[in-house]
C-alpha cells in the first residue's frame, strides 16, 4: 500500500504540488499563472496527467495503491513507480535518442516526471491498425534494443556490475509474476477464470491448444527469469522518430524476451490487417510493409549487437568472454554465432507466447500486499479488439494461433528472419532487402 506521506493527486492539488516541488516549478520559470493541467489517463493502473506552461510542457505519472480503474478495494504495489523511473533512467543513459527523460521522481508520492511528446507522437499500435507505414521504425528500435540490451548484458558488464544491477532491479516481484502467469500459463490452463477469446469461433482451437502437451512441454523449456512489456503500445512514433515508454515491468531477464515481444506484436498487427481491410484498401501494400519491418528489425538487432560487441571485446569491462580465453577472432565468432542463434531462437519463442496471450488472456491476477489472489480485466490487444466483426476477427485471431504454435514448436528449424518471414508468405518478394546476417 501508499507511503504515510502519500495522497492521491487530481488537477487542484496537482497545482499544488508543482508549486511546492523546486524541480518542477524551476522548470517551469516559475510561470505557474498560465499553467494548464490535463488528465489523460486511460490504462488500469496510474494517472496521467499533461502539464502546459508557456515555456515547457511535461507528463505527470502517478502510481496509485491500487487499480485506477477498479479502486482501492483492489491493491497494487507503488513499487512499480520506482522500478519504472530507475528504467528510464538507466535505458536512457544507453539510448538518449528514443527513451523519454525523467525530470523528477518522488517515491513517496509514486510521482514521475517526464518529458511530453507532444502530437504528431501517437502510439505505434494506433498507426499500425490505422495502416501507417513509418519508414524509420526497424532502424530506430533496433537501435533502441541493441544499446539499451547489451550494455545491460554480460558481453559488457563486468560480472560484479552485473550482479548490482540484478539486485537493484529484482525487488519488481509483483509485475513480474503477473507477466509469467499470463504469459506462461494462464493460456494453456482450462481451468484459469483468466483467459476470454473470441467465443464460440475460437472455442474448439482453445481447447486445441490447452490440450497440445508437446506444446506445453516447449512452454515449459521457455520459462526463465523475465522482464518488460516492450510491445507496440509502449512505443510512442512519428515518421522520424520513436520513444519507448511504460518500462513498469522492467526485471533482469533473458534479452530474447524483449526482442520477441516486439516481433510478436508485429506479428500480431500483420494478421489482424485483414479484418481492418476495405474496399477503399485491401492492406496487402501494408502488410509488405510490416513484413520488410519485422525482418529488417532483427536483422538491423543483429548487427548493432554483434558491432557493440566487437567494439567492447578488448579493452572493455566484460568478464565472461575474457579475450585471454577467447584469444581469436575465429573462436570470438563461433561464440558470438551460437551466442546470436540461442537469441534468435529465445525471441521467436517469447515472441509465440506473448502473442498466444494476447489471443487468449483477458483477465490478470493481481496478489495484493495481504496474499489474497484478485482478478482485474485488462484488454485483449487492440489490433484484434477494433475488429467489430467477431467472425472476421477470429479468423484472423486463428492465424495468429496457429503461426504462434508453430513459431514455438519448431522456432530451432529457423536460422534466418528471412526463412520466419517466408514461412508466413512464401510468395512474398520483399524488395529493398537488407541481407540477413
Amino acid at each position: 500500500m501508499g507511503s504515510s506521506g502519500f495522497h492521491p493527486l487530481d488537477e487542484k492539488s496537482l497545482m499544488e504540488y508543482i508549486k511546492n516541488t523546486p524541480a518542477l516549478s524551476s522548470k517551469l520559470s516559475n510561470h505557474l499563472h498560465d499553467l494548464q493541467i490535463k488528465e489523460v489517463s486511460d490504462g488500469n493502473l496510474n494517472f496521467v496527467y499533461i502539464v502546459v506552461g508557456s515555456s515547457v510542457s511535461f507528463v505527470i505519472k502517478q502510481g496509485l495503491p491500487y487499480i485506477r480503474s477498479l479502486g482501492e478495494s483492489w491493491p497494487m504495489t507503488q513499487d512499480r513507480s520506482y522500478y519504472e523511473a530507475m528504467a528510464l533512467k538507466e535505458k536512457r543513459k544507453w539510448c538518449t535518442d528514443h527513451v523519454p527523460e525523467v525530470y523528477h521522481f518522488d517515491r513517496e508520492m509514486a510521482v514521475i516526471c517526464m518529458i511530453y511528446l507532444e502530437p504528431p507522437h501517437i502510439i505505434l499500435r494506433k498507426g499500425m491498425i490505422a495502416g501507417i507505414e513509418y519508414p524509420l521504425l526497424a532502424h530506430h528500435m533496433s537501435e533502441f534494443m541493441a544499446t539499451t540490451l547489451f550494455f545491460t548484458s554480460l558481453p559488457y558488464h563486468t560480472t560484479a556490475e552485473h550482479k548490482r544491477s540484478v539486485a537493484q532491479f529484482c525487488g519488481n516481484i509483483e509485475l513480474c509474476r503477473l507477466t509469467e502467469q499470463v504469459v506462461f500459463s494462464d493460456p494453456y490452463n482450462k481451468t484459469s477464470q483468466c483467459n476470454r477469446w473470441t467465443s464460440p469461433y475460437l472455442d474448439h482451437d482453445v481447447e486445441a491448444l490447452q490440450k497440445d502437451d508437446d506444446l506445453k512441454i516447449q512452454i515449459a523449456e521457455s520459462q526463465a527469469l523475465i522482464h518488460g512489456d516492450l510491445h507496440t503500445s509502449s512505443v510512442m512514433v512519428t515518421q522520424d522518430s520513436i520513444q519507448v515508454i511504460d518500462p513498469e515491468f522492467v526485471f533482469y531477464g533473458p534479452i530474447g524476451f524483449d526482442v520477441g515481444a516486439f516481433l510478436g506484436n508485429l506479428f500480431l498487427a500483420l494478421f489482424a490487417q485483414d479484418g481492418h481491410a476495405d474496399q477503399g484498401d485491401d492492406r496487402r501494400a501494408y502488410k509488405e510493409w510490416i513484413l520488410r519491418t519485422i525482418e529488417e528489425t532483427w536483422i538491423l538487432f543483429h548487427r548493432k549487437f554483434i558491432a557493440l560487441w566487437n567494439q567492447h571485446w578488448e579493452g572493455g569491462s566484460g568478464e565472461v568472454y575474457l579475450p585471454e580465453i577467447y584469444n581469436s577472432q575465429e573462436l570470438q565468432h563461433l561464440v558470438q554465432k551460437k551466442y546470436m542463434e540461442d537469441l534468435f531462437h529465445d525471441s521467436l519463442g517469447f515472441g509465440a507466447v506473448k502473442m498466444i496471450r494476447w489471443v487468449v488472456v483477458l483477465v490478470a491476477v493481481v496478489v495484493s500486499i495481504s496474499g489474497i489472489s484478485e482478478n482485474f480485466g485488462v484488454a485483449h490487444v487492440e489490433d484484434f479488439e477494433s475488429i467489430v466483426d467477431a467472425r472476421k476477427r477470429a479468423d484472423c485471431e486463428r492465424q495468429a494461433l496457429e503461426f504462434a504454435k508453430m513459431l514455438i514448436k519448431e522456432r530451432r528449424r529457423f536460422h534466418t528472419i528471412t526463412e520466419v518471414v517466408y514461412a508466413i508468405h512464401p510468395h512474398q518478394c520483399l524488395k529493398n532487402r537488407i541481407d540477413d546476417d
